[in-house]
């Protein structure tokens, strides 16, 4: 008898087309280990939303995944309804990262190597994982809902997701993610926003970025909030207000390492809910998880322990 019956959601083009090259050494694997694999390929973006809540729906105690941070978001959206009610409480989340940016595995520290992410796979603990979920308006500018697992930003993280999302990726995470965020910021001006967070007084601020954060990194590497937990029940909120191309490029390094959050003009506070909007016409762009669904007015809320992860 397998060690575990195994439902394996896979999108072939992440990672510039890695994971379908990696996926018969990752069959191999999980098999070794005594899994009995049912493989299910995503066809289309929003295919891996379909492919987990059918699963789910006909049984499966939980699902693995291979793909990017942005096929990772759309598995996540699966496990709830359009009102972000579970639809089957205890069902297991097990990622296999396989994509351009990589962020949520940083968080985690998951192992790159397939026969370690398999073995843990099948092996692993379950654990509690915190899972936020956002209200906001759509590109089409009607209300729109959705779930995040890592993190959602607004500012010019919705604008480099347009450039990176426009251009190759066979540079990887990293360099990726930093040449867009170079370009983006040439033309980006600072966006006026007013946030309240739970039941505190309303901050305002020009912003470059404003991270919610559940997991650490976004970006492809960038270590925006090196407090967060992914089962706190929290979210760890950085705004970043500096202004000007050569004020922003020296936070860099600091970005980079996970020691922005003591800089001037770096804004920290953690809450279970916040509740974001412009306070000028200009469009506020919001970031989620490498993927652009749409702008501000949005209100974030933490749905602690909602999923369980493998």
């Amino acid at each position: 008898m397998p060690a575990l019956e195994l439902v394996l959601v896979v999108n072939p083009e992440a990672g510039a087309g890695r994971a379908r090259r990696l996926l018969p050494r990752l069959l191999r694997d999980l098999e070794a280990n005594g899994a009995a694999v049912e493989l299910r390929l995503t066809e289309a973006r929003g295919h891996a939303t379909e492919l987990v809540r059918n699963a789910l729906v006909g049984g499966a105690p939980g699902v693995a995944v291979v793909g990017g941070d942005g096929t990772l978001n759309e598995a996540v959206n699966g496990f709830f309804d359009e009102k972000g009610v579970p639809l089957e409480p205890g069902a297991w989340l097990a990622p296999m990262p396989c994509g351009t940016g990589g962020d949520f595995r940083r968080t985690l520290g998951l192992p790159t190597d397939v026969s370690a992410m398999a073995a843990r796979v099948v092996h692993g603990k379950l654990t509690p994982l915190d899972v936020g979920w956002m209200s906001f308006l759509g590109p089409d500018g009607r209300p729109a809902a959705r779930a995040f697992l890592n993190i959602a930003s607004f500012g010019l993280g919705g604008e480099v997701d347009r450039v990176v999302n426009e251009g190759p990726k066979w540079l990887g995470g990293r360099l990726t993610f930093l040449l867009g965020t170079l370009r983006a910021m040439a033309g980006y001006r600072n966006r006026a926003v007013r946030l309240r967070i739970d039941d505190g007084e309303p901050w305002e601020g020009r912003i470059l970025n404003v991270a919610i954060a559940n997991g650490r990194y976004f970006g492809g590497g960038m270590h925006i909030a090196p407090r967060a937990q992914l089962d706190d029940g929290l979210f760890d909120v950085v705004a970043i207000e500096r202004e000007g191309a050569w004020a922003n490029l020296a936070l860099a390094p600091q970005l980079y390492r996970g020691t922005l959050l003591d800089r001037p003009g770096v804004f920290f506070a953690r809450g279970r809910t916040v509740i974001a909007e412009p306070t000028e016409e200009a469009p506020v762009l919001l970031d989620v998880d490498g993927e652009a669904p749409g702008q501000l007015p949005a209100t974030f809320e933490m749905r602690a322990g909602a999923l369980t992860l493998r």
